[in-house]
């Protein structure tokens, strides 16, 4: 089954998906080896792995090198953030193309202006309703394979209001999207409300720290949540792992002092199957 496939039975399953933030091929094993059966290519956290914020100032072609390493080491469905398809509708068309080809299982574009930036940032601005349905038309007339998922985000609530924000949801299902990810609602009257008023397959990002209030993934599926995406949860734990470390080293020039908190040489090499690729040396 292709990994398309895959994301469209599982989405259809009734189990609402839980699917990890992941930034490099390393976080992308290490969700697959926890059980995760759908990624989550964040693109906020791909550009802090750059060392950037997530202000839209990562390239296509830059975004997609990345995005291919998660795909190529997992062979799992990836959900892959695309931010506002790099450009305008026919941006779009060439940044659909690009992701199919490296083989995500779909992807989300999103209605602020270019370049975007973090969803949970204020001063965000946004593109007109009729020229994000363009957008998303051709989106869908761009991909090969059909069961390729387009997930069309919208920023509104911020800037023009809640009700907007449905609207606009609403005319981005009637444009020919498959998903619907209305990105930071404020409370958890918004969460149910959208629930409600959305038909369809559902995204909702979720992590603690954001605008969005954390709600448990057994009451987010008894809403009509299908998709459940965790950015950057997984690069904050690393950022805070490696502040640690890092402190220790300064100070003790080694890290011995934190050396049941790390990952032993085995375990890393285990985790990136290092045997398999020695052994193909020797046939």
């Amino acid at each position: 089954m292709k990994v398309t496939q895959r994301l469209r039975y599982e989405i259809n399953s009734g189990n609402i998906l839980v699917a990890p933030g992941v930034f490099d091929g390393l976080s992308a094993l290490l969700a697959k080896r926890a059980g995760f059966s759908v990624l989550y290519a964040s693109g906020g956290a791909i550009a802090r792995s750059a060392g950037y914020p997530d202000i839209g100032l990562l390239t296509m072609t830059e975004v997609c090198s990345v995005v291919s390493h998660i795909v190529n080491v997992t062979q799992l469905p990836v959900i892959a953030d695309a931010d506002t398809g790099f450009g305008n509708a026919l941006n779009v068309r060439q940044t659909v193309q690009a992701f199919e080809r490296i083989g995500v299982a779909g992807i989300h574009i999103e209605d602020q202006t270019f370049p975007k930036r973090c969803g949970h940032l204020d001063d965000k601005s946004l593109i007109s309703t009729n020229e994000m349905c363009q957008k998303i038309s051709v989106a869908r007339r761009s991909v090969s394979d059909q069961d390729f998922i387009i997930i069309a985000r919208t920023d509104a609530i911020a800037v023009e209001g809640f009700d907007a924000a449905l609207a606009r949801a609403k005319a981005y299902q009637g444009a020919g999207a498959d998903m619907i990810f209305v990105e930071a609602p404020e409370t958890i009257q918004h969460i149910e409300v959208i629930a409600k008023e959305i038909k369809g397959p559902k995204l909702i990002n979720m992590f603690h720290g954001g605008k969005t209030p954390v709600v448990p993934v057994t009451r987010l599926q008894e809403l009509g949540y299908h998709v459940v995406i965790i950015p950057s949860d997984l690069q904050r734990a690393a950022i805070k792992a490696m502040q640690t470390t890092l402190a220790t080293i300064y100070r003790d020039g080694n890290s011995q002092a934190l050396a049941e908190q790390l990952t032993s040489f085995k375990e890393r090499e285990d985790i990136v199957d290092t045997k398999a690729y020695l052994e193909l040396l020797h046939p």
